[in-house]
């Protein structure tokens, strides 16, 4: 058995508690696990609070479909790397014996029961964990979205006869009256920090919060309770970086690996592999705990059937379904590509050089850019930008961003301008001085919103050219930045651009519309956030393709032999 416990990633404690009673053994263990707080010194295995647990959701009875009426009994797979590890492991603190664990990570694709094992959970830390007066949320990205948490279990409440005889239940709130605590619905910080004193929260879909604000609001409510527990249940995302899931996952993975040591946070994601054949059974059974009873055999057929007809589809049946962190069909450039073309840099060393530029000015509030392409004699180039953000929008973009705004900032990748809106005059200004440095060629611009500056640099003897948004001046441009992405490698870039980490968020967000004819432009309705300085960057390829003499191949200079 301690073989079979080891391939299916179950401490010998786990292990133990299934055989010991009678549970039997999971079959589809987590793709990524992080280790149960067994090497405290003080760390014991309580299985009787692990029974509690398990009692508390027998006790409970689902409301909907075929199992209508039935006991709420947790599967082995949730038992084994949810319940057990988060409930049995405890410590002595001053006297008391409390639950080590205060975070919960459960990643898990759609359809295999997280809100059903969440809401119990909830139910559990509302009425029968022991703590006076407990506090538990449904933390959600909006209001509708904390409903699906919250609402299953209001349901439970009222037709469970062991909770119902003790509750009282409205609209908004379950009160468990022999404690005075109560779980409650919440969907924005002011609500939740209202004289919050938070024992436990369930936070629903990590991956749809744009901010970390509500998630930060939660972790610091807990202070004033000896064992909080926080839920995290959630699907994939789409592989942005810089998001609130995005730090919490690499998180999860960091302290699986071992480099960093966090008993408190325990966590496990369910996913198949990048490479696993996204139609077959066996990749559907791996990443789907709960596969055979929900999802069912045939829902994931039929879902995957119609993942065939489409690369939009696939994408979406991949990362609901199969718990991979794929991108839209839109998508445009891979990041592993974009990172072999950092290269080195070196603005001093440009000055004096031809270069063509592109200027994307966003709202007087937001992100706007500036992008200058260096060509150099083999078809490559060198690309320098500039970003500008008005002071007052920093601490916006920096909660989009996970934190990294306000790194960027530092660094000088964006330069902040005074006020709540974007003062032109430090762009013309900062142009007109690289002006001087470089030999601007021409930039163009996007008429919309520019002619002010235009007209200001323009009278600095700036050469400026309008440039329209449209498929007809975009698609060529974007078309060759795909190209000189993808020809580059870490040895032969063709687009150094000095691992710049703000245009690496911004090439993370890109992506493109396609029209029939296979054309492409800029998408910011499909772009996972702003990408100013790649549609810069686009403009400025476009100058410099009109301006810069192409070089001739080897075939075109000189005859070809074939032998």
């Amino acid at each position: 058995m301690a073989l079979e416990a080891d391939q299916l990633k179950l401490s010998p404690e786990v292990a133990w508690y299934l055989d010991d009673r009678g549970i039997a053994l999971p079959t589809c263990p987590p793709l990524i696990k992080t280790p149960e707080p067994s090497g405290l010194p003080d760390a014991q295995f309580d299985p009787d609070r692990v029974d509690r647990v398990l009692n508390v959701f027998k006790m409970l009875r689902h409301t909907q479909g075929d199992w209508a009426g039935r006991p709420l009994t947790p599967d082995p797979w949730q038992i084994a790397y949810i319940i057990a590890p988060t409930y049995g492991w405890v410590r002595q603190v001053e006297g008391r014996t409390l639950r080590i664990v205060r975070t919960q990570y459960v990643e898990v694709p759609r359809k295999n029961g997280k809100t059903t094992m969440a809401g119990g959970q909830a139910t559990y830390l509302t009425a029968a964990d022991g703590e006076a007066a407990a506090q538990v949320y449904a933390v959600a990205a909006a209001k509708d979205q904390a409903r699906y948490c919250f609402d299953p279990v209001k349901a439970l409440a009222e037709k469970s006869p062991a909770l119902a005889a003790y509750s009282k239940v409205t609209r908004d709130r379950i009160v468990h009256v022999p404690t005075s605590s109560y779980f409650t619905v919440v969907s924005s910080v002011a609500d939740l920090l209202h004289g919050a004193n938070i024992y436990a929260a369930v936070i629903d879909e990590l991956h749809v919060h744009k901010t970390r604000a509500l998630v930060e609001a939660v972790e610091t409510g807990t202070g004033a309770r000896s064992q909080p527990l926080i839920l995290i249940i959630t699907t994939a995302d789409d592989g942005r970086q810089a998001t609130v899931y995005a730090e919490k996952r690499d998180y999860v993975e960091r302290v699986a690996r071992g480099s960093i040591i966090d008993p408190t946070f325990y966590g496990v994601v369910w996913a198949a592999h990048d490479d696993d054949d996204p139609f077959s059974e066996e990749t559907w059974e791996r990443a789907n705990p709960g596969y055979g009873i929900s999802p069912t055999r045939a829902f994931m057929s039929a879902t995957a059937a119609k993942a065939r007809q489409s690369p939009a589809t696939l994408a979406s049946f991949k990362r609901l379904h199969l718990g991979i962190r794929t991108r839209q069909e839109s998508r445009w450039i891979d990041m592993p590509a974009w990172d072999a073309n950092a290269s080195i840099v070196n603005a001093t060393s440009l000055h004096g050089k031809r270069c063509f530029g592109g200027l994307d000015l966003a709202s007087t509030s937001d992100l706007c850019a500036v992008a200058y392409v260096f060509p150099d004699s083999n078809g490559a180039h060198d690309v320098l930008w500039r970003h500008w953000l008005p002071e007052e929008s920093l601490r916006t973009l920096d909660e989009r961003t996970a934190g990294q705004a306000n790194v960027w900032a530092r660094q000088g990748l964006i330069e902040l301008t005074p006020g709540n809106v974007t003062d032109y005059g430090y762009i013309r200004r900062a142009i007109a001085a690289d002006h001087e440095h470089y030999d601007i060629a021409e930039i163009a611009y996007d008429p919309w919103n520019a002619s002010q500056l235009v007209n200001d640099l323009q009278s600095d003897g700036v050469n400026l050219v309008t440039h329209r948004q449209g498929y007809a001046s975009m698609s060529s441009p974007t078309k060759e930045l795909l190209r000189l992405v993808l020809e580059g490698t870490a040895q032969r870039p063709r687009l150094r651009h000095g691992g710049n980490q703000l245009m690496r968020w911004q090439i993370d967000n890109f992506a493109v519309e396609m029209d029939a004819a296979g054309n492409v432009k800029p998408s910011k309705r499909h772009a996972g956030d702003k990408i100013d300085g790649v549609v810069a960057l686009i403009m400025a390829l476009d100058r410099a393709a009109r301006r810069t003499p192409k070089l001739r191949s080897a075939y075109e200079n000189r005859g070809v032999t074939v032998a």
